[in-house]
């Protein structure tokens, strides 16, 4: 990951912000329904950036998507609600709302700022400029600042007017959420203590090819789950009946495996599986060797035996990464494996004995299901971004605030 030079990052404690303009990129795409709010959270994670700059006598602009409206205005992607929620979550704070994040409508918003303020723009997809990081739209959100903070990471692989142009023009800092996410991914891959285990599952081997192939060169063990499991295991000869399979990626299989074996890294696989004539809710299931899988049935979870050994395996890790889940954990009872594993990672986490990194939406999902989610090191809702960075690709929202 050097293409990022992660050590040049400059966070907003070396920020001289007092009586400055701060555009700060923010993630507040917040769950909304009929224009309320259903899910606070994203909003209630980012405040405490806010309440440090304007601490500090800063300007605060901040800026976020909201939606989807392919550039067009849409009154229901409005941001309006989100700003009525930042004011109703900082009582004594000035909080403007801007009807439009560019123009004479955000400009006289923000000159009308005194230090300590804030002001929130309109939703920055409104205009196709910020998806198309045009040069035109990135002046005209710089005019409006004179420094630059990003604090969202969950956007940061996008390579868009307010996540990577404005950063080219201004003085440009990592929010302390920015900063969050980036530590414990270089915890996790940069440098780990050893040795370091990943989960990788998932329904398909073919979506997580990069993930693989960085993953097998960067970690000690990594333990595949899910339907993934059963490309490999096929690739080795195993039949998985009427399971979720890929056979036209058993070549790909193959190379990781030869990968695998040519850094040192050891891949896991299930050697019992939970086997179903269905998927569905309460579904009569059994356990059967991963040798002995009915040509009627498909395999939907790790066996106990697998989630057994699994545990034995990180007890003598240092450092987990995790992304997928093992099974079917939405459908009762396909999600045991995973929880059991989730829990035995973070009984290890809370004795100080594992750092737990883990992220995407399913894993997010079943950790949660499995109620361990805050015993987790670190979980990051970034999505996208915390994929990319797996996969061993430098993102440019992030390369962006390391420029000189």
């Amino acid at each position: 990951m050097t293409e990022m030079a992660l050590d040049k990052l400059k966070t907003i404690d070396d920020a001289d912000v007092v009586g400055k303009r701060v555009l700060v990129r923010a993630d507040l795409n917040v769950p909304m329904q009929a224009g309320v709010i259903s899910d606070a959270t994203r909003i209630e994670r980012f405040l405490p950036t806010v309440r440090e700059l304007t601490k500090r006598g800063a300007r605060v602009v901040i800026m976020t998507h909201f939606g989807r409206p392919g550039g067009q205005v849409d009154p229901s992607l409005s941001l309006a609600p989100v700003a009525e929620k930042v004011a109703e979550l900082l009582p004594g704070t000035k909080v403007s709302f801007a009807p439009d994040c560019i123009g004479e409508k955000a400009e006289a918003v923000v000159a009308s700022l005194s230090n300590g303020d804030v002001a929130v723009l309109e939703n920055l997809r409104f205009h196709k400029g910020e998806t198309d990081n045009d040069p035109a739209f990135i002046a005209e959100l710089v005019a409006l600042g004179d420094l630059y903070v990003s604090d969202a990471f969950s956007t940061s692989h996008r390579a868009h007017a307010s996540t990577e142009g404005i950063a080219r023009h201004l003085p440009s800092f990592a929010g302390p959420l920015m900063m969050l996410e980036v530590n414990a991914l270089k915890t996790a891959l940069e440098a780990p203590k050893r040795p370091v285990a990943a989960v990788v599952g998932g329904a398909k081997v073919s979506t997580k090819i990069q993930l693989l192939t960085n993953l097998v060169n960067k970690v000690d063990m990594v333990i595949v789950g899910g339907g993934m499991a059963n490309t490999f295991l096929f690739a080795q000869g195993v039949q998985v009946g009427k399971s979720l399979c890929e056979p036209d990626y058993i070549d790909t299989v193959e190379e990781i495996l030869g990968r695998a074996a040519e850094s040192g890294c050891k891949i896991v696989l299930p050697t019992d599986v939970v086997v179903s004539a269905e998927f569905a809710e309460g579904a009569p299931s059994d356990v059967v060797d991963v040798h002995s899988v009915p040509e009627d049935k498909m395999i939907l979870d790790a066996g106990p035996q697998s989630v057994a050994g699994l545990v034995e395996k990180l007890s003598s890790c240092k450092t987990l990464v995790w992304n997928g889940p093992l099974g079917a954990f939405e459908i009762s009872p396909f999600g045991e494996g995973t929880f059991a594993l989730a829990r035995a990672a973070a009984q290890a986490t809370i004795e100080g004995q594992l750092t737990t990194i883990a992220g995407g939406g399913d894993t997010v999902a079943a950790l949660n299901s499995a109620n361990v989610t805050d015993d987790f090191t670190y979980v990051s809702t970034a999505g996208g971004a915390f994929l990319e960075w797996l996969e061993g690709r430098a993102l440019p929202g992030v390369v962006a605030l390391t420029r000189d």
